[in-house]
């Protein structure tokens, strides 16, 4: 199973080299925040459009293969978003080998594409 979670290019390129990624969300690390924001493939896009929209530096998609990540001693804990979506928060710092596909994303006429 994988889940995924919206990232800066340069965000993603700092974290390979540190060996750990530690951004919650846009703006937010996991030190503030306590977990990284992720989704299901049918919620990121939704929630580009609705906090990364005004974005104008490369984004990407990072895939997290969530095995992995359970068995390196991650806590992944499905919560409400708002509204009575569920969505996976990571509590830890994501490490790079977690991490099976690094898609490049963006917006194309409004819309988000990955």
């Amino acid at each position: 199973m994988a889940i995924y979670h919206l990232a800066l290019v340069r965000d993603w390129e700092a974290a390979v080299a540190a060996g750990e990624y530690r951004v919650s969300t846009l703006g937010r690390s996991f030190d503030e925040v306590g977990f990284i924001h992720a989704g299901h493939a049918h919620q990121v896009a939704g929630v580009a459009e609705a906090f990364y929209a005004g974005v104008t530096e490369p984004l990407c998609v990072l895939t997290v293969d969530v095995e992995t990540a359970l068995a390196s001693g991650a806590e992944l804990i499905e919560e409400d978003g708002g509204e009575g979506q569920l969505y996976p928060h990571i509590y830890a710092a994501i490490d790079p080998a977690w991490v099976t596909e690094v898609r490049p994303a963006g917006f194309e006429r409004g819309r988000f594409v990955w």
